[in-house]
Protein backbone atom coordinates (compact mmCIF):
# COMPACT_ATOMS: atom_id res chain seq x y z
CA UNK A 1 0.00 0.00 0.00
CA UNK A 2 1.59 2.96 -1.12
CA UNK A 3 1.60 5.86 1.85
CA UNK A 4 -0.12 9.37 1.59
CA UNK A 5 2.47 12.09 0.69
CA UNK A 6 2.66 15.76 2.34
CA UNK A 7 4.16 17.91 1.14
CA UNK A 8 4.44 20.71 3.65
CA UNK A 9 5.76 19.88 7.04
CA UNK A 10 3.53 20.04 10.48
CA UNK A 11 5.15 21.52 13.56
CA UNK A 12 5.23 18.48 16.03
CA UNK A 13 6.08 18.86 19.70
CA UNK A 14 6.67 16.28 21.34
CA UNK A 15 6.06 16.01 25.31
CA UNK A 16 6.03 14.56 28.83
CA UNK A 17 5.26 11.48 30.69
CA UNK A 18 2.41 8.79 29.81
CA UNK A 19 0.91 11.38 26.94
CA UNK A 20 4.52 11.27 25.59
CA UNK A 21 4.33 6.97 26.02
CA UNK A 22 1.29 7.52 24.23
CA UNK A 23 2.33 9.66 21.55
CA UNK A 24 4.96 6.94 20.20
CA UNK A 25 2.54 4.28 19.90
CA UNK A 26 0.29 6.57 18.23
CA UNK A 27 2.56 7.51 15.22
CA UNK A 28 4.21 4.01 15.19
CA UNK A 29 0.94 2.32 14.63
CA UNK A 30 -1.54 4.69 13.52
CA UNK A 31 0.09 7.14 11.37
CA UNK A 32 3.74 6.84 9.91
CA UNK A 33 2.48 2.60 8.20
CA UNK A 34 -0.21 5.15 6.71
CA UNK A 35 1.56 8.66 5.54
CA UNK A 36 4.84 9.78 4.88
CA UNK A 37 5.01 11.45 7.64
CA UNK A 38 6.64 15.12 7.27
CA UNK A 39 7.39 17.15 10.69
CA UNK A 40 9.98 19.63 11.84
CA UNK A 41 10.53 18.41 15.24
CA UNK A 42 11.23 19.94 18.98
CA UNK A 43 10.81 18.33 22.25
CA UNK A 44 9.01 20.17 25.06
CA UNK A 45 9.76 17.99 27.25
CA UNK A 46 10.69 19.19 30.54
CA UNK A 47 14.22 17.99 30.57
CA UNK A 48 14.79 19.45 27.09
CA UNK A 49 13.62 22.58 28.15
CA UNK A 50 15.58 22.97 31.04
CA UNK A 51 18.61 21.80 28.81
CA UNK A 52 17.76 24.71 26.38
CA UNK A 53 16.86 27.56 29.01
CA UNK A 54 12.96 26.81 27.17
CA UNK A 55 14.46 28.51 23.88
CA UNK A 56 12.83 25.39 22.37
CA UNK A 57 9.20 26.35 23.41
CA UNK A 58 9.69 29.81 21.60
CA UNK A 59 11.50 27.84 18.53
CA UNK A 60 8.66 25.56 18.44
CA UNK A 61 6.33 28.63 18.19
CA UNK A 62 8.21 30.30 15.61
CA UNK A 63 8.41 27.12 13.62
CA UNK A 64 4.47 27.25 13.83
CA UNK A 65 5.06 30.55 12.34
CA UNK A 66 6.49 29.42 9.33
CA UNK A 67 4.68 26.13 8.72
CA UNK A 68 0.81 27.41 10.30
CA UNK A 69 -0.15 24.10 11.82
CA UNK A 70 1.02 22.39 14.82
CA UNK A 71 0.75 19.87 16.74
CA UNK A 72 1.45 19.23 20.54
CA UNK A 73 1.53 16.64 23.03
CA UNK A 74 0.73 17.94 26.14
CA UNK A 75 3.75 19.09 29.01
CA UNK A 76 4.65 19.76 32.55
CA UNK A 77 4.32 23.44 33.97
CA UNK A 78 6.80 22.78 36.85
CA UNK A 79 5.89 23.28 40.84
CA UNK A 80 7.93 23.34 43.18
CA UNK A 81 7.73 19.76 43.25
CA UNK A 82 8.70 19.24 39.95
CA UNK A 83 12.32 21.67 40.46
CA UNK A 84 13.47 18.96 42.64
CA UNK A 85 12.31 16.20 40.85
CA UNK A 86 13.64 16.84 37.57
CA UNK A 87 16.62 19.05 38.56
CA UNK A 88 15.43 22.39 37.07
CA UNK A 89 17.56 25.31 36.69
CA UNK A 90 14.39 27.78 37.18
CA UNK A 91 10.55 26.96 37.49
CA UNK A 92 9.66 27.13 33.53
CA UNK A 93 6.88 29.05 32.70
CA UNK A 94 3.60 27.29 30.86
CA UNK A 95 4.92 26.13 27.31
CA UNK A 96 1.29 26.48 26.91
CA UNK A 97 1.02 29.94 27.39
CA UNK A 98 4.25 30.89 25.70
CA UNK A 99 3.51 29.61 22.51
CA UNK A 100 -0.17 30.84 22.99
CA UNK A 101 1.22 34.87 23.64
CA UNK A 102 3.85 34.28 20.66
CA UNK A 103 1.27 33.28 18.66
CA UNK A 104 -1.62 36.12 19.96
CA UNK A 105 -3.99 32.96 19.90
CA UNK A 106 -7.18 31.56 21.53
CA UNK A 107 -8.13 28.30 22.82
CA UNK A 108 -11.43 25.98 22.00
CA UNK A 109 -12.02 23.20 23.35
CA UNK A 110 -14.71 20.48 22.39
CA UNK A 111 -15.79 17.56 23.55
CA UNK A 112 -15.45 14.11 21.12
CA UNK A 113 -19.02 12.92 21.24
CA UNK A 114 -19.34 8.59 20.88
CA UNK A 115 -22.54 6.48 21.15
CA UNK A 116 -22.27 5.27 24.90
CA UNK A 117 -21.00 8.39 26.40
CA UNK A 118 -23.71 9.91 27.29
CA UNK A 119 -24.16 13.80 28.09
CA UNK A 120 -25.12 14.49 31.76
CA UNK A 121 -27.21 17.50 30.50
CA UNK A 122 -30.07 15.18 28.36
CA UNK A 123 -30.83 17.66 26.10
CA UNK A 124 -27.34 17.75 24.50
CA UNK A 125 -26.93 16.11 21.16
CA UNK A 126 -24.50 18.14 19.41
CA UNK A 127 -20.59 19.25 20.82
CA UNK A 128 -20.49 23.08 22.79
CA UNK A 129 -17.22 24.42 22.22
CA UNK A 130 -15.76 26.80 24.47
CA UNK A 131 -13.45 29.73 23.60
CA UNK A 132 -11.54 30.86 26.10
CA UNK A 133 -9.69 34.68 26.01
CA UNK A 134 -6.27 33.31 27.76
CA UNK A 135 -5.27 36.94 28.42
CA UNK A 136 -5.83 39.12 31.70
CA UNK A 137 -8.15 39.47 33.99
CA UNK A 138 -7.57 37.91 37.47
CA UNK A 139 -4.87 35.71 36.10
CA UNK A 140 -2.55 39.09 35.81
CA UNK A 141 -4.52 40.21 38.82
CA UNK A 142 -2.71 41.76 41.66
CA UNK A 143 -3.81 41.91 44.87
CA UNK A 144 -3.27 43.57 48.44
CA UNK A 145 -4.46 42.31 51.88
CA UNK A 146 -5.68 45.18 53.86
CA UNK A 147 -4.58 45.77 57.36
CA UNK A 148 -7.04 47.95 58.75
CA UNK A 149 -8.86 51.25 58.19
CA UNK A 150 -8.35 53.12 55.30
CA UNK A 151 -9.30 54.32 51.78
CA UNK A 152 -8.17 52.42 48.52
CA UNK A 153 -8.12 53.91 45.25
CA UNK A 154 -7.73 53.27 41.48
CA UNK A 155 -5.48 55.30 40.13
CA UNK A 156 -3.97 55.89 36.40
CA UNK A 157 -1.38 57.79 35.19
CA UNK A 158 -0.87 58.84 31.32
CA UNK A 159 2.59 59.01 30.09
CA UNK A 160 1.69 63.16 29.86
CA UNK A 161 1.08 63.04 33.96
CA UNK A 162 -2.43 63.33 33.76
CA UNK A 163 -4.47 61.13 36.35
CA UNK A 164 -7.24 59.34 36.51
CA UNK A 165 -8.50 58.19 40.44
CA UNK A 166 -11.59 56.34 41.41
CA UNK A 167 -11.93 55.41 44.93
CA UNK A 168 -12.32 52.09 45.49
CA UNK A 169 -14.01 51.86 49.07
CA UNK A 170 -13.50 53.86 52.24
CA UNK A 171 -12.24 50.57 54.48
CA UNK A 172 -13.55 51.27 58.37
CA UNK A 173 -11.70 47.25 59.03
CA UNK A 174 -9.59 44.54 57.23
CA UNK A 175 -10.18 43.59 53.92
CA UNK A 176 -8.82 42.70 50.41
CA UNK A 177 -8.28 44.70 47.06
CA UNK A 178 -7.65 43.09 43.56
CA UNK A 179 -6.49 44.94 40.66
CA UNK A 180 -7.10 43.80 36.91
CA UNK A 181 -6.63 44.86 33.15
CA UNK A 182 -7.47 43.96 30.04
CA UNK A 183 -6.22 45.64 26.77
CA UNK A 184 -7.68 46.29 23.74
CA UNK A 185 -5.35 44.50 20.93
CA UNK A 186 -5.82 41.55 23.31
CA UNK A 187 -9.98 41.54 23.31
CA UNK A 188 -9.84 42.11 19.05
CA UNK A 189 -7.29 39.89 18.16
CA UNK A 190 -9.49 37.11 20.58
CA UNK A 191 -12.59 38.43 18.77
CA UNK A 192 -11.43 37.86 15.20
CA UNK A 193 -9.98 34.50 16.21
CA UNK A 194 -13.64 33.80 17.73
CA UNK A 195 -15.42 35.09 13.94
CA UNK A 196 -12.73 33.04 11.85
CA UNK A 197 -13.23 29.73 14.08
CA UNK A 198 -17.07 30.14 13.81
CA UNK A 199 -16.76 30.64 9.65
CA UNK A 200 -14.39 27.74 9.83
CA UNK A 201 -16.49 25.69 11.68
CA UNK A 202 -19.47 26.71 10.14
CA UNK A 203 -20.94 27.06 13.50
CA UNK A 204 -23.04 30.03 15.70
CA UNK A 205 -20.90 32.10 18.19
CA UNK A 206 -22.19 33.10 21.38
CA UNK A 207 -20.79 35.25 23.47
CA UNK A 208 -21.06 36.85 26.84
CA UNK A 209 -20.24 39.28 29.97
CA UNK A 210 -22.05 40.77 32.54
CA UNK A 211 -21.93 44.70 31.30
CA UNK A 212 -24.76 45.21 32.79
CA UNK A 213 -22.80 45.41 35.98
CA UNK A 214 -19.41 46.10 34.74
CA UNK A 215 -20.31 48.97 32.63
CA UNK A 216 -16.41 49.88 31.32
CA UNK A 217 -14.39 46.81 31.33
CA UNK A 218 -17.21 43.80 30.51
CA UNK A 219 -19.04 47.00 27.96
CA UNK A 220 -15.53 47.61 26.29
CA UNK A 221 -15.46 43.32 25.86
CA UNK A 222 -18.87 43.78 24.13
CA UNK A 223 -18.16 46.76 22.24
CA UNK A 224 -15.22 45.47 20.20
CA UNK A 225 -16.66 42.31 19.36
CA UNK A 226 -19.63 43.94 17.65
CA UNK A 227 -17.49 46.63 16.10
CA UNK A 228 -15.38 44.46 14.38
CA UNK A 229 -18.37 41.79 13.96
CA UNK A 230 -20.22 44.10 11.98
CA UNK A 231 -17.25 46.20 9.62
CA UNK A 232 -15.60 42.36 9.57
CA UNK A 233 -18.12 39.78 9.57
CA UNK A 234 -21.43 40.47 9.09
CA UNK A 235 -21.55 40.07 5.88
CA UNK A 236 -19.38 36.55 5.62
CA UNK A 237 -21.54 34.96 8.38
CA UNK A 238 -24.89 36.37 6.62
CA UNK A 239 -23.24 34.09 3.34
CA UNK A 240 -22.33 31.23 5.65
CA UNK A 241 -25.71 31.22 7.41
CA UNK A 242 -24.53 31.22 10.69
CA UNK A 243 -25.73 33.83 13.24
CA UNK A 244 -23.19 35.99 16.34
CA UNK A 245 -25.11 36.43 19.25
CA UNK A 246 -24.24 38.13 22.62
CA UNK A 247 -26.12 38.17 26.23
CA UNK A 248 -25.48 38.44 29.43
CA UNK A 249 -23.19 35.24 31.21
CA UNK A 250 -26.34 34.70 33.14
CA UNK A 251 -28.41 34.24 30.59
CA UNK A 252 -25.95 32.45 28.15
CA UNK A 253 -25.52 29.55 30.97
CA UNK A 254 -29.67 29.30 31.12
CA UNK A 255 -29.68 28.98 27.19
CA UNK A 256 -27.17 26.37 27.27
CA UNK A 257 -28.55 24.11 29.70
CA UNK A 258 -31.79 23.88 27.63
CA UNK A 259 -29.90 23.91 23.96
CA UNK A 260 -29.35 20.99 22.22
CA UNK A 261 -25.70 22.32 21.57
CA UNK A 262 -23.51 22.59 18.45
CA UNK A 263 -22.36 26.12 18.67
CA UNK A 264 -19.26 27.64 20.41
CA UNK A 265 -19.20 29.73 23.37
CA UNK A 266 -16.75 32.99 23.48
CA UNK A 267 -16.16 33.19 27.25
CA UNK A 268 -13.81 35.69 29.12
CA UNK A 269 -10.83 34.38 30.73
CA UNK A 270 -12.02 33.13 33.93
CA UNK A 271 -15.26 32.06 32.54
CA UNK A 272 -13.54 30.05 29.85
CA UNK A 273 -11.64 28.26 32.61
CA UNK A 274 -14.77 27.52 34.83
CA UNK A 275 -17.09 26.40 31.82
CA UNK A 276 -14.04 24.17 29.90
CA UNK A 277 -14.68 21.75 32.37
CA UNK A 278 -18.15 21.89 33.20
CA UNK A 279 -18.54 21.24 29.88
CA UNK A 280 -16.10 18.57 29.52
CA UNK A 281 -17.29 16.67 32.68
CA UNK A 282 -20.66 16.88 31.51
CA UNK A 283 -19.95 15.35 27.91
CA UNK A 284 -18.42 12.63 29.75
CA UNK A 285 -14.37 13.29 30.14
CA UNK A 286 -11.41 15.66 29.52
CA UNK A 287 -9.62 12.74 28.07
CA UNK A 288 -12.47 13.60 25.45
CA UNK A 289 -12.12 16.58 24.98
CA UNK A 290 -10.53 18.38 21.57
CA UNK A 291 -8.10 22.08 22.04
CA UNK A 292 -7.14 24.07 19.11
CA UNK A 293 -5.37 27.42 19.11
CA UNK A 294 -6.59 29.54 16.65
CA UNK A 295 -4.49 32.62 15.74
CA UNK A 296 -6.41 35.33 13.78
CA UNK A 297 -2.61 35.49 11.74
CA UNK A 298 -3.79 32.12 10.21
CA UNK A 299 -1.74 30.17 12.66
CA UNK A 300 -2.95 26.45 14.25
CA UNK A 301 -1.76 23.99 17.22
CA UNK A 302 -3.71 21.15 17.90
CA UNK A 303 -3.61 18.96 21.14
CA UNK A 304 -5.89 17.10 24.00
CA UNK A 305 -7.30 19.29 26.74
CA UNK A 306 -5.59 17.32 29.39
CA UNK A 307 -2.53 16.81 30.98
CA UNK A 308 0.05 14.05 31.20
CA UNK A 309 -1.49 11.07 32.99
CA UNK A 310 1.33 11.68 36.05
CA UNK A 311 -0.35 8.72 38.21
CA UNK A 312 -0.24 6.20 34.89
CA UNK A 313 3.06 7.42 33.70
CA UNK A 314 4.73 6.33 37.29
CA UNK A 315 2.38 3.11 36.67
CA UNK A 316 4.09 2.31 33.56
CA UNK A 317 7.39 2.95 34.93
CA UNK A 318 7.09 0.27 37.55
CA UNK A 319 6.05 -2.20 34.47
CA UNK A 320 2.27 -2.21 35.50
CA UNK A 321 -0.41 -1.98 32.88
CA UNK A 322 -2.28 0.88 32.22
CA UNK A 323 -5.10 2.07 30.90
CA UNK A 324 -4.78 5.60 29.72
CA UNK A 325 -7.48 7.33 27.13
CA UNK A 326 -5.05 8.49 23.97
CA UNK A 327 -8.76 9.65 22.03
CA UNK A 328 -7.96 13.79 22.73
CA UNK A 329 -4.23 12.74 21.83
CA UNK A 330 -5.29 11.04 18.31
CA UNK A 331 -8.11 13.49 17.62
CA UNK A 332 -4.92 16.56 17.90
CA UNK A 333 -2.91 14.61 15.20
CA UNK A 334 -6.25 14.39 13.06
CA UNK A 335 -7.08 18.00 13.46
CA UNK A 336 -3.57 18.70 12.42
CA UNK A 337 -3.45 16.74 9.58
CA UNK A 338 -6.79 17.82 8.44
CA UNK A 339 -5.93 21.44 8.24
CA UNK A 340 -2.53 20.72 6.93
CA UNK A 341 -4.50 19.36 4.08
CA UNK A 342 -6.94 22.12 3.76
CA UNK A 343 -4.27 24.65 3.52
CA UNK A 344 -2.15 22.07 1.33
CA UNK A 345 -5.39 21.08 -0.77
CA UNK A 346 -4.02 17.83 -0.49
CA UNK A 347 -7.84 15.54 -0.42
CA UNK A 348 -6.27 12.57 0.71
CA UNK A 349 -4.09 14.07 3.62
CA UNK A 350 -8.05 15.30 4.99
CA UNK A 351 -10.06 11.66 4.26
CA UNK A 352 -7.23 9.78 5.69
CA UNK A 353 -8.00 12.46 9.36
CA UNK A 354 -11.31 11.65 8.96
CA UNK A 355 -10.99 7.62 8.62
CA UNK A 356 -8.60 7.73 11.65
CA UNK A 357 -11.42 9.48 13.74
CA UNK A 358 -14.02 7.24 12.40
CA UNK A 359 -11.77 4.08 13.83
CA UNK A 360 -11.01 5.82 16.76
CA UNK A 361 -15.11 6.12 17.36
CA UNK A 362 -16.19 3.29 15.93
CA UNK A 363 -14.02 0.80 18.02
CA UNK A 364 -15.53 2.64 21.34
CA UNK A 365 -19.08 1.69 20.05
CA UNK A 366 -17.94 -1.55 19.29
CA UNK A 367 -17.57 -2.07 22.84
CA UNK A 368 -13.53 -1.50 22.63
CA UNK A 369 -12.46 1.16 24.68
CA UNK A 370 -10.41 2.51 28.21
CA UNK A 371 -11.33 1.62 32.07
CA UNK A 372 -12.01 5.79 32.16
CA UNK A 373 -15.13 5.31 29.76
CA UNK A 374 -15.91 1.72 30.55
CA UNK A 375 -17.17 2.82 34.05
CA UNK A 376 -19.11 6.10 32.40
CA UNK A 377 -20.78 4.23 29.40
CA UNK A 378 -24.29 2.96 28.80
CA UNK A 379 -22.70 0.05 26.41
CA UNK A 380 -22.99 -3.22 27.43
CA UNK A 381 -20.85 -5.70 27.62
CA UNK A 382 -17.89 -4.07 27.24
CA UNK A 383 -14.29 -5.04 26.67
CA UNK A 384 -11.96 -2.62 29.02
CA UNK A 385 -8.52 -2.54 27.21
CA UNK A 386 -5.18 -1.16 28.13
CA UNK A 387 -3.40 1.81 26.36
CA UNK A 388 -1.88 0.00 23.63
CA UNK A 389 -4.42 -2.95 23.08
CA UNK A 390 -7.03 0.39 22.55
CA UNK A 391 -4.42 2.00 20.13
CA UNK A 392 -3.71 -1.76 17.92
CA UNK A 393 -7.62 -2.24 18.34
CA UNK A 394 -7.94 0.96 16.30
CA UNK A 395 -5.32 -0.22 13.76
CA UNK A 396 -6.76 -3.32 12.96
CA UNK A 397 -9.67 -0.95 11.74
CA UNK A 398 -7.52 0.81 9.90
CA UNK A 399 -6.15 -0.95 8.03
Amino acid sequence: MSKIQMTTPLVEMDGDEMTRILWKMIKDELLLPFIDLKTEYYDLGLEHRNETNDQVTFDSAEATKKYGVAVKCATITPNAARMDEYDLKEMWKSPNGTIRAILDGTVFRAPITVKGIEPTVSKWKKPITIARHAYGDVYKGVEIKVPGAGKAELVFTGEDGTEIRETIHDFDGPGVIQGMHNIDASIASFARSCFTYALDTKQDLWFATKDTISKKYDHTFKDIFQEIFDAEYKEKFDAAGIEYFYTLIDDAVARVMKSEGGFIWACKNYDGDVMSDMISSAFGSLAMMTSVLVSPHGYYEYEAAHGTVQRHYYKHLKGEETSTNSVATIFAWTGALRKRGELDGNKELMAFADKLEKATLDTIESGTMTKDLALITTLENVNAVNSEEFIKAIAERLK
